[in-house]
């Protein structure tokens, strides 16, 4: 198999989760940095959109030709072609609720807190800082009230098994998030441990933002 290329922004939590998952398969890939800063905005770019035409990171090149331009269906093409280590559970049931518990943050929280949102409500609507801040803490707290409840009952080390899965691949760089945008976590102290134990796996340090090479 050809050396996987992630094209990704440092500080795009999409990205983040992707890079976890690549180092917790232990797939042999390269990150191939695209700017989305505006003024910028590398990802509108002719030679981007050509690439990937929907003009979003990240995108994962397969190296035969294919590309992958949701960080998601990236998740589950590496768990299908790689099966080692599993970051579903075995059980249908447990399988479901992981999915659910990741795609409240990639389906709920996360479209509504993205970059071309944020530059909308600025841009367009008037918004200045602060609401723009509160917007972004609103759409967080109300979908980690629910996360917090299911965390709050797990029984193992993680929250469906003894290795991290995709809900926390989703959550850990949602946390990312929220601190950079000051948003009070003390309501959710389960979801704050449970980052604490990921970010004690080297896979989850190395994909952290501040570790990418296009940081500034």
């Amino acid at each position: 198999m050809s050396r996987l290329k992630l094209y990704a922004y440092w500080r795009s939590s999409a990205a983040f989760r992707v890079r976890i998952a690549l180092n917790l398969k232990g797939a042999d890939h390269e990150i191939v940095p695209v700017d989305i800063k505006p003024g910028v905005s590398e990802q509108r770019g002719e030679a981007y959109l050509k690439l990937n035409p929907q003009g979003r990171v990240p995108a994962l090149d397969l190296g035969d030709g294919t590309v992958i331009g949701q960080s998601m269906a990236m998740l589950e093409w590496l768990e299908e072609t790689h099966p080692e280590p599993a970051l579903l559970p075995a059980d249908p049931a447990a399988r479901a609720r992981c999915r659910s518990f990741a795609n409240v943050i990639a389906c709920d929280i996360h479209p509504l807190n993205n970059l071309s949102v944020l530059g909308t409500l600025k841009d367009d609507l008037g918004a200045d800082e602060g609401r723009v801040s509160k917007w972004y803490a609103k759409w967080i707290q109300r979908g980690f009230v629910a996360l917090e409840a299911e965390a709050s009952a797990a029984k193992t080390d993680f929250l469906f098994g003894s290795y991290p899965s995709f809900a926390e691949i989703c959550l850990v760089p949602q946390i990312w998030n929220a601190r950079r945008f000051e948003v009070d976590l003390s309501a959710f102290p389960a979801l704050v441990a449970l980052e604490r134990r990921c970010m004690e796996i080297e896979a989850f340090v190395l994909a952290r933002p501040e570790a990418q090479p296009d940081k500034p």
